[in-house]
């Protein structure tokens, strides 16, 4: 009996060494299913090359993200431009973007309609149902609607119908399914729903491309470690789209390669959201 308890004590006075958890998400800006696709690869390539344990939890709506991560509910998240802006400001500046895509620094919304409706220009919408994305959305509603005002089009007055479709590849079964007669979304999802979905595609039509902006990035609370951050900012930079292991991972999260970036990449998109009174 004492020799079983001498054991006891000793096994349980091990410390068991634990990893830190990283709680991150992302802005609902395609399907459920599409954003556990596009994700859980690249979560399993950061716990590999940071020796975190990673935490993915999808959320319902662009605003549960800003909450989250202002309410220090996850540590991580990524965000549009125009959601940056909002959490930045709700945060007191205490979340901070430190990665995005290459092509996120020139990014651009398409404007697309159904074929059978015949828009060739943005005037042709003038009376028409419009869909835009999520209220939210930095390439599904607010820089569309930036350009539209630079055009003199006020949607309010404009259009027939304005929708919300809460998603990009929404908007395009929207816009297919007549719902509407015409809708925006980002150019990426829009290039890749074209790969998987031709006959579809060949019912709809680009009438017109905004100019680009910055949009996309990792951004993070400025209250985790600066070692953490430079692990992550580091397992980034090293994806190759070279490598056989990294290629499907960028492809999933349709990049090239990932690049560094900073709040004031940033500032067209307050300024755009302040002047068409979407930020107060």
């Amino acid at each position: 009996m004492i020799r079983l308890i001498t054991i006891i004590i000793v096994f349980t006075s091990f410390t068991i060494h634990s990893k830190e958890i990283l709680r991150v998400s992302t802005i609902p800006d395609e399907s459920i299913n599409e954003l556990h696709k596009k994700f859980l690869p690249l979560v399993q390539y950061l716990e590999k090359e940071t020796d975190l344990e990673i935490e993915f939890t999808p959320v319902t709506d662009y605003a549960a993200v800003v909450e989250a991560l202002v309410s220090k509910k996850i540590d991580m998240a990524w965000l549009g431009g125009f959601t940056f802006v909002q959490t930045d400001m709700r945060s007191n500046g205490n979340i901070i973007p430190i990665i995005q895509r290459e092509k996120d620094r020139k990014f651009k919304s398409v404007f697309i309609a159904n074929k059978d409706i015949k828009i060739k220009k943005l005037n042709d919408l003038k009376n028409k149902n419009f869909s835009f994305g999520s209220p939210s959305s930095t390439s599904g509603h607010l820089m569309p609607r930036y350009f539209l005002m630079q055009e003199k089009i006020i949607p309010e007055n404009f259009f027939n119908k304005i929708a919300y479709s809460g998603a990009h590849d929404a908007t395009i079964f929207a816009v297919f399914g007549k719902k509407v007669d015409a809708g925006v979304l980002n150019i990426s999802v829009w290039e890749n729903f074209n790969k998987k979905n031709p006959k579809i595609k060949e019912n709809l039509s680009v009438f017109f491309t905004t100019p680009d902006y910055f949009d996309y990035n990792w951004s993070i609370r400025k209250d985790i470690s600066g070692s953490t951050r430079k692990k992550i900012i580091n397992a980034f930079l090293k994806l190759d789209k070279n490598k056989p292991s990294h290629k499907e991972i960028l492809k999933l999260q349709r990049a090239e390669k990932y690049i560094t970036t900073n709040k004031l990449n940033y500032k067209k998109i307050k300024d755009a959201a302040i002047e068409i009174n979407l930020l107060n």
